[in-house]
């Protein structure tokens, strides 16, 4: 077997020493031999094709877990998939912040020549359900005319505190929002609901919720979120995530150090960075800070299919189990009642809250959002 120093096998695989070491750290491209004395590491030319490809998965962005996750498949045309899924996943990602571009460029150059021809709106269904262990629901639904939002409650009075976040948000059901300032009008709304909240947990830290949630423009969608409550959409068959949680196992999976599987079952899976919480101040854990939640557009298509969903749903089913479920149901109220159903039946460990909401074409006579 034909050894390379790690200097000559990064410059043949156009990785750094630097990069080489980390990926050795997280079990991704191991040396072939490390000398025992000086622990110097050594690899064999036939890892080059590896480390190729590691390289090139790198230039495309695709963080360190999910590259480990595809470098394992032993079939060629598994790892095809995985790079494929990915990049549909990347594709829908780079779509919404161009469409947020070419709209910020509508607004401030006065200009309307991408107003849709189509007038669309929302056809959707909520539920809230206890499950089949907890005592007690603290989980909220709501799903409007122009607002769709979850929240799942924690602490001893969880459940008044998810109420309250979203009763704060359910103003914005009642009127158009301004094209122009639909962001800035979502993210008032959001400081209002971590005030409501502040005051059902009277500045305890053990009492707060989490908070996911959608505007409808009439063309486009607002998120706001923050916490491990999801939005999914559905689109052309496929399932893509468009929240990211703000939980620890999720920044460790981020960053390498966990798979996705080894997260499924992590000890502190549940255990938030952020919150809207009763503690006053700015910090991370909290939703009082500049910037602690998620806030972008989006813009829908006729046919999108939306499931906003607390974590009963999305840590009881995995992701196949929802897009097929979603995919199947005529309607969103029999998407909702399939996908509380299925988690119920797969043992029902938490409340569980759904919210499913179609794109369509508005008929005559009907608002479009």
């Amino acid at each position: 077997m034909r050894m390379l120093t790690i200097g000559a096998f990064a410059r043949a695989a156009r990785l750094s020493p630097k990069a080489l070491r980390l990926y050795d750290e997280l079990d991704l491209l191991r040396p072939a031999r490390v000398d025992p004395d000086t622990g110097y590491r050594h690899y064999a030319v036939e890892q080059l094709e590896q480390a190729r490809l590691v390289a090139w998965l790198r230039r495309l962005g695709m963080p360190l877990a999910r590259i480990r996750e595809v470098c394992a498949l032993t079939d060629p045309a598994d790892a095809a998939r995985e790079i494929r899924a990915y990049w549909a996943r990347v594709e829908a990602e780079t779509a919404a912040r161009r469409d947020l571009a070419l709209f910020l460029v509508d607004q401030l150059s006065g200009t309307t020549e991408r107003e849709p021809t189509t007038m669309l709106t929302l056809r959707h269904s909520a539920h809230s359900d206890r499950g089949r262990v907890r005592p007690v629901n603290q989980d909220t639904a709501y799903a409007g005319g122009r607002l769709l939002a979850v929240a799942d409650g924690f602490g001893p009075a969880g459940g008044p505190a998810s109420s309250a976040a979203v009763e704060a948000l359910r103003f914005l059901d009642t009127e158009a929002p301004p094209a122009g300032g639909v962001l800035n009008l979502l993210e008032d709304a959001v400081r209002a609901a971590t005030d409501a909240v502040r005051d059902v947990a009277d500045g305890s830290e053990e009492i707060g919720t989490t908070l996911t949630a959608l505007l409808w423009t009439g063309s486009q969608l607002a998120l706001v979120h923050i916490g491990d409550t999801r939005a999914y959409l559905l689109r052309d068959g496929a399932l893509f995530r468009v929240t990211h949680d703000h939980t620890l196992v999720q920044s460790l999976v981020d960053e390498g150090r966990l798979t996705p599987e080894e997260a499924e079952t992590h000890p502190q899976r549940t255990l938030l960075l952020k919150a809207l919480t009763g503690a006053a101040g700015t910090g991370a854990g909290t939703g009082g800070a500049s910037g602690s939640y998620d806030l972008r557009l989006h813009e829908s298509r006729r046919g999108d299919r939306y499931l906003l969903c607390s974590d009963g749903l999305s840590t009881t089913l995995p992701e196949d189990t929802l897009r097929t479920l979603l995919a199947a149901a005529p309607d969103p109220a029999a998407a909702v009642t399939a996908l509380i159903d299925a988690a119920n039946e797969a043992g029902g460990p938490d409340n569980v809250s759904c919210v499913v909401a179609d794109v369509v074409e508005a008929v005559s006579g009907e608002e479009a959002g």
